[in-house]
């Protein structure tokens, strides 16, 4: 193996990854047939203004569409609105973008096309609180299912059940018009319907499941949510409703397929690249250190892989907050990892969001190696008291050891990359 400069090649296996879900490729890939009618191009998740721009690019006919995004995420787009909006709480401006979504694909004919373009991030973008709650009650279930360390499908299900537009809700808004929903997932085995909480797709959770995994993750929800979710009037549109029948579901891009490309990348560069899961879940700080475990064993003992080799994973872990601090699923992975592997040379990693941000700073997550913990505490940080404080953000803040790409305009979930030299 050729030496190599651990952050430039780590770097590389993340652009390799983002570059596999380029929408521009992806959606040429997957063009519906053209309608008689109109063409209505709708959107949310953290990538749906690149999808759109895209799409206009490759779209030979007359479109109009909106789409709503996170704050900052956005692209130049001509026919195609773009509306920004918070991410990961919602805001006023993603409760305008709902209605106006629901508003324009009502009233149209088995004539006209719906293009849905959904990513990741959708499910905040789109507060529509169902009848009788409010904005305030969808932000504080928001709150409390990020706050509950439940699985990403958990949280779709309750979250479906408490909106007018989640569920496939929006596509059974657009009926008779036919939905061909373009979908990147940024979920554990790529269920589209859980992706931004399927808008225009529904899914197998009940109301029934939800009120369970409310119980099971101990959620304190609003005294309204919890009698809205009590009455049959909140079930979601089931998948065998008949309003779906003619629509068409696209997965475009996916954590599975861009850990391939970066596996490639690695072996371009001489270096055998292992994929562990594209679906890990779990506590962030316990699935860190596992991987920290597998890291040590090969460098001590050559096992279970051999060295040189690139351990990869992907998925979505999730972080149960214990106190205020500021981080994100990635850097808590990361910063559990490094005090896994405390001491130990030739071992370095990055993990990162695709979409370009971990949590609610700028980052997407970080690097770390052997010497992080030391150097750490050189600069006055101590790396398990800001562990146990969701405050791995400071601590690698602390040694420049942040990865800051900015918005990538995908988003396939969490890319974790570990080199053992």
């Amino acid at each position: 193996m050729m030496e190599i400069d651990p952050k430039a090649f780590l770097t590389s296996i993340f652009e390799a990854a983002v570059a596999a879900a380029d929408p521009e490729r992806t959606i040429r890939n997957h063009l519906p047939a053209k309608p008689k009618g109109r063409t209505i191009v709708i959107g949310a998740g953290k990538g749906s203004a690149q999808m759109a721009a895209a799409f206009e690019k490759v779209w030979d006919g007359p479109i109009e569409g909106l789409v709503v995004t996170r704050y900052g995420y956005s692209a130049p787009c001509e026919r195609v609105e773009i509306i920004e909006a918070a991410h990961p709480v919602p805001d006023e401006a993603g409760l305008v973008a709902s209605k106006r979504l629901l508003a324009m694909v009502s009233g149209l004919t088995a004539d006209d096309l719906v293009v849905a373009l959904i990513s990741g991030g959708g499910s905040a973008l789109l507060p529509s609180p169902a009848p009788g709650l409010t904005l305030a009650d969808e932000i504080a279930v928001n709150e409390a299912l990020l706050a509950s360390g439940a699985p990403i499908a958990a949280m779709n299900t309750i979250r479906k059940h408490v909106s007018r537009i989640k569920g496939g809700r929006l596509a059974a808004a657009a009926w008779p018009a036919k939905v061909v929903s373009l979908v990147v997932s940024d979920i554990p085995g790529d269920d589209p319907a859980l992706v931004a909480s399927g808008p225009t797709i529904p899914g197998e959770g009940t109301r029934v499941d939800a009120l369970d995994f409310v119980k099971a993750y101990g959620m304190k929800l609003p005294h309204a949510v919890m009698a809205h979710l009590n009455q049959p009037a909140a079930d979601a549109p089931t998948v065998d409703d008949a309003r779906f029948a003619g629509n068409e579901v696209h997965l475009i891009a996916s954590a599975a397929v861009s850990l391939e490309a970066a596996a490639a990348a690695a072996k371009r560069q001489g270096v055998e690249a292992v994929i562990l899961s594209d679906s890990i879940e779990g506590e962030a700080r316990e699935v860190g250190s596992v991987h920290a475990a597998l890291a040590r064993e090969v460098a001590a003992r050559n096992r279970p892989f051999q060295k040189p080799v690139l351990i990869l994973s992907g998925g979505e872990t999730t972080v149960t907050l214990r106190a205020k601090g500021k981080g994100g699923r990635n850097s808590e992975f990361l910063l559990a990892f490094a005090i896994g592997i405390d001491g130990f040379s030739g071992i370095d990693a990055l993990a990162a969001d695709t979409d370009g941000i971990d949590g609610s700073e700028d980052n997407a997550g970080a690097f770390a190696d052997g010497s992080t913990v030391t150097r750490m505490r050189a600069a006055g940080v101590d790396a398990k008291a800001m562990l146990a404080g969701n405050n791995a953000w400071t601590a690698f803040n602390a040694v420049g050891d942040l990865f800051v790409p900015g918005p990538t305009g995908t988003n396939v979930n969490d890319l974790r990359a570990i080199l053992v030299r």
